[in-house]
């Protein structure tokens, strides 16, 4: 037997639904429809998404220090937290670095 996929939102809400209120699984009840399980796990992480509210947007100032010469490195202070790092130091890591520590 073929598995369809979940055709709108209006479906996968409604299927979402049934099975919350069931206590089946979530692959029982889209079986029962004909609908792919995976299909109906993927709009339930979507739907998840567009519930979460925005990320809050924080400022981040960059200020030179005098007592660093430009070839050491770059220095983050946000609050009372800094990060430094030499010129070397990979930029999409040094991205990850600060994504962690603006959650801090």
């Amino acid at each position: 037997m073929s598995l369809r996929k979940v055709a709108d939102q209006e479906e996968a809400t409604m299927l979402l639904s049934e099975a919350e209120h069931s206590g089946l699984p979530r692959a029982v009840v889209a079986r029962r429809h004909g609908i792919d399980p995976r299909s109906l796990n993927l709009w339930r992480i979507n739907l998840q998404r567009r519930d979460r509210p925005p990320a809050t947007l924080r400022l981040v100032e960059l200020v030179p220090d005098a007592s660093t010469s430009a070839s050491a490195g770059v220095r983050v202070r946000v609050g009372n937290l800094i990060v430094e790092v030499d010129v070397t130091f990979d930029a999409s890591t040094l991205g990850r670095v600060l994504a962690v520590v603006a959650g801090c």
